[in-house]
């Protein structure tokens, strides 16, 4: 197990720093190019404890040269430093390159984990009644089925490329569990092959994606239909006591966002949640070059019923989103440390699932992907009108004219309420209009 550690300098020593840094991944891959120095501080460092490493870059950049949104981000001054040798760097020596004054963070690998909603599989039938009713989803069809020049990307546990309900829909995916330089032993699947297919093992990103986009052969049709789906796997299936956890290295994750931005993005979802453990809050630099490409970002809250903060739905410029039940109030489960955004139906959600099958789960994880269809709905209708929304716009159409479930104008777990569609697409045609 080669350990990899992760580094962020002050942009006052690049000209410092060696020229021609391979991206990790491509490092991985193929280890033509091999810079075994970083800076002669940290060099003497490892030096004095004999271990050997390899300098590469955490991100990759998007064109020949970093571009502004990029360095404004501060993702070329990321580095990923892999250890040659199996074991663990002691921690004396990570805090002696923490107190380096140009270092700005230096960390291991951060494995954050969350919580699968427990999905029930087997002889179901379409439901009777579809909770996109619940949010007015037919009127706001009325105006458009999404267009396929619209992506969303599923930064999730990949998908059943084979589900006849998402039978061209997938445009474009990509696999970023890679879990090495960590104990994989509690692992189930693939974790170790980057360039792996990102198949879903575990179903709950195939859920997700059903909500989406599903044509609705034996479920409801999905919230943007017409839409383009983007599969990105950034979660494994990792044995937790009794139960199943999603779990994936949050950088790689960063990783993923940055891969669905560069590659034409205009909606994210991420149905996951990680707590902060120290350190600079989880994904806050890539989420901030996301949102300087006009990228939307809609993430769940959680499902631990609590004040808990998860992220990225705890980051600013994040929707986060609560889940309701059948009848339109919030659920016990809807954790609310997260500035929610808006609620939407994640109850008792019937979608697509493993070996071309259909289940039923519950949790803001399906609540999640309502929004962020919605948000490619609304993102679609301005593509026909030949303009783009902004993520302000997108905010000011959720804040007006979702429905209130308290007296207040944003509560604490309901946000500024339940989305109601029909509103939200008269405000839109107003404001394209």
């Amino acid at each position: 197990m080669k350990e990899h550690i992760i580094i962020k300098v002050a942009g006052s020593i690049r000209d410092q720093l060696p020229a021609n840094i391979p991206y990790w991944i491509d490092f991985i891959n193929d280890k033509t190019t091999v810079v075994e120095r970083f800076h002669p501080d940290v060099d003497r460092i490892f030096n004095d404890v004999n271990r050997k490493f390899w300098t590469t870059r955490e991100y990759k950049q998007h064109t020949a040269d970093w571009s502004a949104d990029e360095m404004h981000a501060g993702l070329h001054l990321t580095f990923r430093i892999i250890l040659q040798e199996d074991g663990k760097l002691p921690d004396e020596v990570v805090q002696r390159i923490g107190h380096l004054p140009f270092i700005v963070q230096v960390r291991t690998l951060l494995l954050g984990t969350t919580e699968f909603p427990r999905e029930v599989a087997g002889a179901f039938t379409m439901a009777v009644t579809d909770p996109g009713d619940l949010i007015y989803l037919p009127y706001a069809k009325e105006w458009t089925r999404g267009v396929k020049d619209v992506r969303v990307a599923v930064l999730d546990t990949g998908a059943n490329f084979s589900h006849p309900e998402l039978e061209n829909k997938i445009v474009l995916r990509k696999n970023f569990v890679d879990l090495q330089g960590l104990d994989t032993s509690e692992f189930i699947g693939d974790v170790l092959n980057i360039d792996a297919m990102p198949e879903d093992q575990v179903g709950h990103g195939t859920h997700v994606s059903g909500i989406l986009a599903a044509k609705g052969l034996k479920m409801n049709e999905g919230v943007c239909p017409s839409c383009s789906l983007m599969v990105v796997r950034v979660l494994a299936a990792m044995k937790s006591g009794n139960r199943i956890v999603g779990a994936g290295i949050v950088d790689n994750i960063n990783n993923g966002i940055k891969w669905a931005v560069d590659h034409g993005a205009d909606v994210i979802n991420m149905s996951l949640g990680i707590k902060h453990s120290g350190g600079g809050l989880p994904h806050e630099d890539i989420v901030k070059y996301a949102l300087s490409k006009n990228v939307t970002i809609v993430a769940a809250s959680g499902n631990d019923g609590t004040d808990e903060k998860y992220y990225p739905g705890a980051l600013d410029g994040v929707f986060a989103v609560g889940a309701v039940d059948g009848s339109g109030q919030v659920t016990g489960f809807t954790s609310y440390g997260a500035s929610i955004t808006v609620v939407a139906p994640g109850s008792n959600i019937y979608s697509s699932f493993l070996n071309n099958g259909y289940a039923l789960s519950s949790g803001t994880s399906q609540a999640s992907p309502f929004v962020s269809g919605a948000v490619a709905l609304m993102k679609s209708l301005a593509y026909e009108k030949g303009r783009k929304l902004t993520n302000t716009d997108i905010n000011y159409i959720l804040r007006n004219t979702s429905d209130r479930l308290t007296s207040k104008v944003r509560d604490q777990k309901a946000g500024y309420g339940l989305l109601n569609l029909a509103d939200s697409f008269k405000l839109l045609n107003a404001i394209l209009s």
